[in-house]
């Protein structure tokens, strides 16, 4: 006992710290699925190399595990017209489909478009005609992100690929998650849905300037660009154009939107705070220029 004593205690004590190194390690992603990098940024603007894998990027809505204090003062909801606060949950699919826009080189992300029932056609700006043609408008820009020629994109009237939605706020908390106090959209791996919040949509962000039209191209090309397999950006060039993967509804000043980051436990997509401050964007390819001129 005096000479196997020590041992019956270690071993076991080896065990535990050994089975918990294992446990952590397969809690961390891996580096593929912590978001967009510098690299895949670049070749993405560029055309080249492989799409992200949509089904590892991180969602655009921020979920810890309980709310976070964060005092950012552009990413409070702009005053303007009142907008329906709740509704029933489900969801009309409006009815069209069109042409393959885009080569495709890679994949064609078929869609459709839904609006939440309730929502009131003054609302959408124009009724579900006025929706559907800014979407469909603006997927198909060469500003936007079928100038990447591996995308291309078609709207379908079912079986999609991905499901274009506007929800109300709170059924866009109940889908998204609500642990930050400003209103956001996001997108859900589970079924493809792409949700946009309606608050947004009816008073858009207080760094655009009142600028609602261009704020709902952001929206849209935002939140179709996580469905792309892009996440956050930071502002890259100070008084520059920010990215359109920037979360320009909070902001675009990178202090703010690293606040809001750095306060979300496990966020893969942290913002640097180093002073810069970009100008509104609603496009991935704000110069609508080909792949590499």
């Amino acid at each position: 006992m005096s000479v196997y004593g020590w041992r019956l205690y270690a071993v076991p004590v080896l065990l535990v710290i050994t089975a918990l190194v294992l446990w952590d390690t397969s809690r961390t992603p891996p580096v593929e699925a912590q978001g967009s990098g510098s690299d895949a940024r670049q070749n993405a603007a560029a055309g080249g190399g492989q799409l992200p894998d949509p089904d590892v990027t991180p969602d655009a809505t921020e979920i810890p595990a309980k709310p976070i204090e964060a005092n950012i003062p552009t990413a409070e909801l702009p005053p303007g017209a009142e907008f329906t606060p709740s509704g029933p949950g489900t969801f009309r699919i409006i009815p069209g489909q069109g042409p393959k826009v885009g080569q495709g080189t890679q994949s064609t992300f078929t869609y459709t478009i839904e609006v939440e029932n309730g929502i009131k056609p003054a609302e959408i700006g124009g009724g579900d005609d006025a929706f559907t043609d800014l979407i469909d408008r603006t997927l198909a820009d060469p500003r936007g992100w079928t100038s990447d020629p591996r995308i291309a994109v078609q709207r379908v009237s079912d079986k999609p690929r991905m499901r274009i939605t506007l929800a109300t706020p709170d059924t866009t908390h109940k889908l998204c998650g609500r642990t930050i106090p400003y209103e956001s959209s996001c997108r859900l791996k589970q079924d493809g849905r792409v949700v946009i919040n309606l608050s947004r949509w009816v008073r858009g962000a207080l760094a655009f300037n009142g600028d609602i039209g261009n704020y709902r191209t952001y929206a849209i090309n935002h939140e179709v660009g996580h469905a792309f397999g892009r996440g956050h950006e930071g502002c890259q060039e100070n008084g520059g154009l920010a990215p359109v993967m920037m979360q320009q509804s909070f902001g675009v000043a990178n202090d703010y939107v690293a606040q809001l980051n750095d306060a979300v436990p496990g966020n893969p997509d942290p913002v640097k705070k180093d002073g810069k401050v970009c100008r509104f964007n609603p496009y991935p390819n704000p110069q609508g220029k080909a792949p590499g001129s």
